[in-house]
């Protein structure tokens, strides 16, 4: 199944709630996963830019932008980016394509 790396970054009052009635939200987000047939395989936080990250199972490209899609509608969060993930052996493939492909990048092409 397709992995997907998430991004995210809280609004205040999301920080705000939290601090009020901590919770574990590892629990909270698998089970909604489990719900639309997916799975979280890990959730962490940051300082920085990001406030955490999550990785993410569905089974599809489909499901994965509704998960991503009825989350970002919550409100909750002040930035929220979804990343799908290649395992090398994707990237391998990917990359025996590319050698197929004859690109032109902009203004590389020579003018008679």
């Amino acid at each position: 199944m397709p992995l997907y790396m998430v991004r995210f970054g809280y609004e205040p009052e999301t920080w705000a709630n939290l601090i009020r009635s901590p919770e574990n939200r590892t629990e909270t987000v698998g089970k909604l996963l489990e719900n639309a047939s997916c799975s979280l395989k890990g959730l962490w936080y940051a300082f920085g830019q990001h406030d955490g990250f999550a990785l993410i199972e569905a089974p599809d490209e489909v499901t994965g932008a509704g998960i991503s899609l009825a989350i970002t509608a919550s409100g909750a969060f002040r930035s929220y980016e979804t990343s799908p993930l290649l395992t090398q052996d994707e990237l391998l493939e990917a990359l025996e394509k590319a050698k197929d492909i004859a690109y032109t990048a902009p203004g590389a092409a020579v003018h008679a």
